[in-house]
């Protein structure tokens, strides 16, 4: 189920980049790394989103990278979609901690629209920062990094200056952990949209690594806010007080809630005392301070 939660974010996200990028520029890169058996449905998806872009893709190009251990039982799969005809494919094997950047470097990724999906979650070896970085040659660039139960995000944000992570649980014992790096902020806010907007798949959950009880949360469009809640008053704490703005941007950074939800949690905690704002009355606006009492 988790692999299928996975797959879900990765189309919905590409739904959104693949037609801006190609809007953006004349040359478009998609790199999926570990592309190796187990990797088959989720090559094949996001394949098939990148062909639906057929009104954009003339006179552009639009190129998926595969690579990993062995990609040519995944190659031959796709190359045996008549539909897929339109996608320039290359693929790179032996292994992804060891081509990835140099199948990057290959494909003339620098400075180009590029996306990277990196399934590491079943990898003998996390993936090295060095290989996650090599993606921020693109411009603008993005990455979806999912690694095993345990491992964490924080050595893979160099070089990102948008970084969120979730935790993908099924109970109480660690979950694979799903982090994305973006230079937009825009489409940090499309991811967090895309995040909250899956289907709910019955025993999957998501857990915020900031949340020092490790609440679990049902997959929603209006999550559970109490995580959220007591986030924003360490967060507060720490500050000491911080503009409507600023909160919703920890939020948005910081958590896995959006600048929405840190809204809603706001009014609720201004309204019960928990916090103080000035001005102490009108609309709850972006430049009103928030601090606690």
């Amino acid at each position: 189920m988790i692999a299928t939660v996975k797959r879900e974010l990765l189309v919905r996200h590409l739904e959104a980049w693949a037609p801006a990028a190609l809007h953006r520029a004349r040359r478009v890169i998609y790199a999926h790394g570990y592309a190796d058996a187990q990797s088959g449905a989720s090559a094949e998806a996001a394949a098939r989103v990148l062909a639906e872009q057929t009104d954009f893709v003339r006179g552009r190009e639009l190129t998926m990278l595969l690579v990993g251990d062995d990609v040519t039982p995944v190659a031959d799969r796709l190359a045996g979609i008549p539909e897929l005809a339109l996608l320039s494919m290359h693929a790179v094997s032996g292994g992804t901690e060891e081509r990835f950047g140099v199948a990057l470097k290959a494909a003339s990724a620098q400075r180009v629209p590029l996306l990277g999906f990196l399934d590491a979650a079943s990898a003998s070896e996390p993936p090295s920062p060095a290989t996650v970085a090599a993606l921020t040659a693109g411009k603008p660039a993005e990455v979806l990094l999912a690694l095993a139960p345990g491992v964490s995000a924080e050595a893979y944000r160099a070089g990102w200056p948008l970084f969120t992570a979730v935790e993908l649980a099924t109970g109480d014992e660690p979950g694979e952990l799903l982090a994305f790096g973006t230079t937009s902020g825009k489409s940090l806010e499309g991811f967090k949209e895309a995040l909250w907007a899956v289907d709910e798949f019955a025993g999957v959950r998501y857990r915020d690594p900031a949340d020092p009880d490790r609440h679990l949360i049902d997959i929603s469009l209006s999550p559970h806010p109490g995580p959220l809640r007591r986030e924003i008053l360490a967060h507060l704490g720490r500050v000491g007080s911080a503009t409507v703005t600023e909160l919703r941007t920890f939020a948005l950074t910081e958590t896995i809630y959006r600048a929405a939800d840190a809204t809603r949690v706001l009014h609720t905690l201004a309204d019960s005392g928990a916090v103080t704002r000035r001005p102490p009355h009108g609309r709850l606006g972006g430049d009103v301070v928030i601090s606690l009492p």
